[in-house]
């Protein structure tokens, strides 16, 4: 028996064929999305089938035989029984053998079995497989890491990780782990159970799907959503493959129960992410206002980040199974609980629950930008930088059908509203002043000598003055505030203009003549109507760079 063992040895270490894992890592055929079906299915047949052609599909790298070969050459020189795995659309089994050792390997383990050391044989053969197992783990670049030592990766790492792990786990399940189990069943069939492959593959499957594990019972936070999902996605696509690998016996069955348990995990992972992501919009604190009015870093954050989500839509669907509630998801959080209840939502009929978290997010954005735009102590500068945030969250989701879609038509008419009335806001707070300056009221005055009325010069100065110190403050302070969006720059300018142009040029054509007519006109007329159309063009530009080619009114 010594002798047999030692023959099985030598032959698994010498004869075995070398997989090229690493071309096989980018294969679309590995992918459920990309690849074509071979008409078979997996799952676990009856164990009293006989031998024959297999209805199983080969497919190998150019430098390795046909696994078909290997399964006629066996079934021709043996009894063996069908095997219990068939291929699917996404299983790739190639031949870790050529044909004659596998034979060999057959005639080898019968007559062990026969002898009474069928655990002996099993034995040796796990273990010389599992060196290979495992090797092939290694050059698809999956590290063995404990639990502990994936959560303490830094994020950049553990990204790139896990976007090897998603690459690997595809060749490992549907090449590797799959052709350990045809070669084990082509050798030991009718003999034992699957107990050599379970020896062969246990560990290095226990290492693949200990670190999926690991992601999953990590830490959460935003930016790992998204991995989370690619994680979730990935497993969701192999599990029937692993469980048609690992489901059917008892003694690889462990294998199958700790992949399967890795997917809820994974999705109360995501949940929880979105949860903690609704709650860090809603609390953001209002810090330092930004310069200008300018787009605020959380607004720009929010919105690409819902644009990802969106993306990801079909599979959060799934996942997603209930609607936020303030009272519930904030119960032991009380300033997010009084923040929460602040937020007014529309809840249509047949909205997902998916689509209300999203609708939740942009509302919360909302109030937090409400309270931010409070750190201005300019009025017209809090409106403004309101107005540009709010427009921006309606400009993102307009651009997105699918964030469109789940946050409806009737929300983003309400945003789109708010932001209107605060660019109404903006020019009551900035432009109602320097109108003021302009109106009629208290120029005219009865004449000395007749009951005609008369026009106060001294007055119609006085209130060129104002409207000139006026109109240059607002020009110093407001070409430097900034709309990034260039039709909506060119729409409130548009709008300044239509009211203040024709304002200052009815005043100008009425009140001119009492100025000229007196000493120093130029110091109260200084602007021509054609001045103040392009003194309005340096508005919103911000700053520093156009600084240079403004127009000096001071």
């Amino acid at each position: 028996m010594a002798r047999l063992e030692e023959e099985l040895r030598f032959v698994l270490e010498n004869c075995s064929n070398d997989i090229d894992v690493e071309s096989l890592v980018d294969l679309r055929s590995l992918s459920a999305r990309s690849s074509v079906s071979t008409g078979d299915e997996i799952g676990c047949s009856p164990r009293d089938e006989t031998a024959g052609g297999s209805d199983f599909k080969a497919e190998s790298p150019p430098s390795l035989a046909s696994a078909a070969a290997a399964e006629e050459a066996v079934g021709a020189a043996s009894t063996i029984r069908r095997s219990s795995y068939r291929s699917t659309r996404n299983i790739r089994v190639v031949d870790l053998l050529p044909p004659d050792a596998v034979e060999d390997l057959r005639g080898i383990a019968e007559r062990m079995f026969a002898a009474g050391h069928g655990w002996e044989c099993a034995r040796a053969y796990g273990a010389a497989r599992k060196e290979v197992v495992e090797l092939c783990l290694t050059r698809l670049g999956v590290d063995r890491l404990e639990i502990g030592d994936v959560q303490r990766l830094e994020w950049e790492v553990l990204e790139a990780n896990i976007r090897r792990w998603i690459r690997a786990a595809r060749v490992c399940v549907r090449v590797v782990f799959a052709s350990e189990r045809r070669l084990c069943e082509l050798v030991f069939d009718g003999l034992t159970d699957d107990a050599p492959f379970t020896e062969a593959v246990k560990s290095a499957a226990l290492q693949l799907f200990g670190f999926a594990e690991a992601v999953s019972t990590g830490c959460r936070s935003p930016e790992k959503l998204f991995k989370m999902l690619d994680l979730h996605d990935a497993m969701a696509d192999l599990l029937p493959d692993i469980a048609a690998l690992f489901q059917c016996c008892p003694s690889s069955k462990p294998i199958y129960t700790q992949a399967a348990e890795i997917l809820p995990k994974l999705t109360e992972a995501i949940r929880e992410i979105i949860s903690e992501f609704e709650t860090a919009v809603l609390l953001d604190p209002p810090k330092t206002p930004v310069p200008g009015g300018n787009f605020h870093p959380l607004t720009r954050y929010v919105m690409n980040y819902l644009g990802l989500i969106s993306d990801y839509a079909p599979a959060l669907v799934e996942l997603i199974a209930t609607s936020p509630s303030a009272s519930s998801q904030f119960s032991d959080n009380e300033p997010a609980a009084a923040a929460a209840a602040q937020i007014d939502v529309p809840e249509p009929e047949n909205q997902t629950p998916l689509a209300a978290h999203l609708t939740w997010i942009v509302a919360a954005l909302h109030n937090n930008l409400e309270n931010k735009a409070n750190l201005y102590k300019d009025n017209a500068l809090s409106h403004l930088f309101f107005m540009n945030n709010l427009h921006y969250i309606v400009q993102k989701v307009k651009a997105s059908p699918e964030l469109r879609t789940m946050i409806g038509d009737e929300y983003l008419r309400r945003l789109n509203g708010r932001y209107r009335q605060l660019a109404t806001g903006y020019q009551r707070a900035t432009w109602a002043s320097i109108l003021h300056c302009l109106r009629d009221e208290g120029i005219h005055v009865a004449g000395k000598l007749s009951l005609s009325s008369g026009v106060s010069r001294s007055t119609v100065r006085e209130r060129f003055r104002a409207f000139n110190a006026a109109f240059e403050e607002v020009h110093r302070t407001q070409a430097m505030w900034f709309v990034p969006d260039a039709q909506l720059r060119e729409e409130l300018r548009i709008s300044i203009s239509e009211r203040l142009v024709p304002a200052y040029r009815g005043f100008l054509g009425r009140y001119r003549q009492h100025v000229e007519n007196g000493r120093h006109p130029e110091m109260y007329i200084k602007y021509s109507v054609e001045d103040l159309e392009l003194a309005l063009s340096d508005f919103f530009e911000g700053p520093p760079a156009s600084a240079n080619n403004r127009r000096r009114f001071h």
